[in-house]
């Protein structure tokens, strides 16, 4: 079974780098103590198509028990606009910080 993908996107304006550091920062730890959920990774956006962020999550189970019917009520009211939700399969991860190449979740061997 591989990791899950969930790319959030809200249609909102651009913020300016400011802004958005200080956005994320004020909200990092939410998500700092969600590894026990099984986050393994949060990547905040800010572009020109909206803001948003990227999860990385250990299984489409634990994404799924995060992204509730609750949770995106409340994403709702705190940005004034439903986020977008587009969930992906993810089987094999290159991961050049820990020089591997994982295969749902488990690195690679040299030998192959």
């Amino acid at each position: 079974m591989g990791n899950c993908i969930v790319v959030v996107q809200f249609d909102l304006p651009k913020r300016t780098e400011e802004q958005a550091v200080k956005g994320a920062i004020s909200t990092a730890p939410l998500y700092r103590g969600l590894a026990a959920k099984g986050l393994i990774r949060k990547d905040y956006l800010n572009g020109e198509v909206g803001t948003g962020g990227v999860y990385l999550w250990e299984t489409r189970a634990s994404a799924e028990a995060w992204f509730t019917e609750d949770r995106m009520a409340e994403l709702t009211r705190r940005f004034g606009v439903r986020p977008r939700l587009s969930w992906y399969d993810t089987h094999v991860t290159v991961d050049n910080l820990q020089g591997e190449t994982r295969v749902n979740g488990k690195a690679l061997t040299e030998a192959g």
